[in-house]
């Protein structure tokens, strides 16, 4: 077989490498997180070889493409209207500052900071995704509490994330509320507690629930709050990372797509 081209796919040094004929149709592809290859016909395999061998690090294996997981048949048939996994942070709040909201200067100001915020913390999730995390923004609660800004799933567990800028003020956590500066105390650590109980409702797994504080001169967190973490954006990934496993690949990536599927949390049908 002549004229195979090799051509990436994916996230930069994680994605699939497609090996496709001279008529465009994919007749193999390389999977480099568990260095398999799949080919889709016995005569394909050493013209597969060959042009793949470059790329190929450790030991491979090959053989047909295996059968797809329930998880993955299900993600299969996803429509695009009903995936919430391409949703950027703060996906709502670009939308409402693109198209326009009620309110003054101070009411997009304080938008636009907010989204920073998203922003700052969704980058630092979404660089655990190329070590099996999974992450999912805007995700819209059932009954009304509004959007969870962040659900990460990831080997240690799931978590629930609520972002709150610091504004370069001290902040001051208890147990039912969080201080930013001079400001009215404001009820995220009793509201991040109450969204991952509904999220482990809905995914029926434990969701530990996470407040994120981004930009804060200093953070102080009360003894007796011990069943919300509270984080930063420059240690936020690195204590996620020192949590024991609890959860195998195939858990997350079943968590995960439930997770990213909006009738698993609107109901529709």
């Amino acid at each position: 077989m002549r004229g195979l081209k090799v051509l990436p796919s994916g996230r930069p040094g994680r994605g699939r490498l497609y090996v496709n004929g001279p008529d465009g149709r994919a007749v193999a592809w390389y999977d480099r997180q568990t260095n398999r290859i799949s080919v889709l016909s016995d005569d394909a395999r050493e013209p597969v070889l060959a042009v793949l061998r470059p790329y190929l690090t450790g030991d491979w294996t090959i053989g047909p493409p295996p059968v797809p997981t329930p998880a993955e048949l299900r993600r299969l048939h996803l429509a695009p209207d009903r995936d919430l996994a391409p949703n950027r942070p703060g996906e709502t709040l670009l939308g409402e500052l693109a198209y326009g909201t009620p309110g003054g200067g101070r009411t997009r100001h304080r938008m636009r900071r907010q989204l920073l915020a998203f922003q700052r913390v969704g980058a630092e999730l979404d660089l655990l995704e190329a070590e099996d995390w999974r992450v999912v923004h805007d995700v819209p609660l059932p009954g009304g509490p509004g959007l969870l800004d962040h659900l990460l799933i990831g080997p240690p567990g799931v978590f629930a994330l609520r972002t709150v800028p610091g504004r370069r003020q001290r902040a001051q956590a208890g147990d039912l509320l969080l201080t930013v500066g001079r400001s009215a105390p404001g009820p995220d650590p009793r509201w991040i507690r109450g969204a991952a109980a509904c999220a482990s409702r809905v995914l029926e797994s434990p969701v530990t629930p996470v407040l994120t504080l981004t930009d804060a001169s200093r953070v102080e967190v009360a003894p007796t709050l011990r069943d919300v973490l509270v984080l930063q954006p420059p240690t936020l990934t690195a204590t996620l990372r020192a949590i024991p496993p609890t959860l195998k690949p195939p858990d997350v990536e079943a968590l995960f797509t439930t997770a990213r599927t909006r009738t698993t949390w609107t109901g529709e049908r």
